[in-house]
């Protein structure tokens, strides 16, 4: 009788244990969201004030070299001219492999795709991943680059609206936050678990929340 009672008093604080780690979980995952927002936010602020810089210092010859440049190669080339002294990642190496970012909804971002980038740079003393992208088909008004983000590295989960997020960057050193020019609920619905995460950039900065 008394090994019987054992056992259901055991199987009790089992399942009170199980029922603890339940509710763990869920507040786990919203704590690492939040702190990675919070980043993002503190990381957008500094990007802003960047590019602000290199817009006014940037070397003429470079400035030029990017205005005339034909091709996207040579655009991006000038243009990491211009940010690496900024962004310190002039001696980091580019990742090409085992780095392989991720929509939201879990599919990864294929080579065909706008946010598809053919190089990344990390930072050598904080281990951020930067990709900076040349924009086709532009004009005085639209965005001449898109720069991806990614807040902890080659760590993961290499995922959009969770450690990974982006900016316009337009030729006279302006940024916005990717998603900028989309509705609240189409960006909702696109930083959710069934969309891509891209959004993100922009809805958590004006104060919109993750949507399962």
């Amino acid at each position: 009788m008394r090994k019987r009672f054992w056992k259901i008093e055991y199987s009790y604080t089992l399942i009170v244990i199980f029922t603890i780690i339940l509710f763990m979980i869920p507040t786990s995952f919203s704590s690492k969201n939040a702190r990675f927002i919070s980043t993002w936010n503190e990381a957008y602020t500094k990007l802003d004030y960047i590019f602000t810089a290199m817009s006014a210092q940037a070397d003429a010859d470079i400035i030029r070299g990017l205005k005339n440049a034909q091709t996207s190669d040579v655009r991006e080339y000038y243009m990491m001219m211009i940010a690496k002294s900024y962004l310190d990642v002039a001696d980091a190496g580019r990742i090409t492999k085992n780095y392989h970012p991720l929509y939201m909804n879990g599919n990864r971002v294929a080579e065909n795709d706008v946010y598809f980038f053919e190089n990344y740079y990390i930072h050598p003393e904080t281990d951020i991943i930067i990709g900076i992208k040349d924009l086709e088909n532009k004009d005085d008004r639209s965005p001449g680059f898109i720069m991806l983000v990614d807040l902890n590295g080659i760590k993961k989960p290499n995922m959009w609206g969770k450690d990974i997020y982006g900016i316009n960057i337009f030729l006279d050193g302006k940024i916005t936050p990717l998603g900028y020019d989309w509705s609240v609920d189409t960006m909702k619905k696109d930083c959710s678990e069934g969309g891509t995460g891209v959004s993100c950039s922009h809805y958590y900065r004006i104060g919109g929340n993750f949507s399962e």
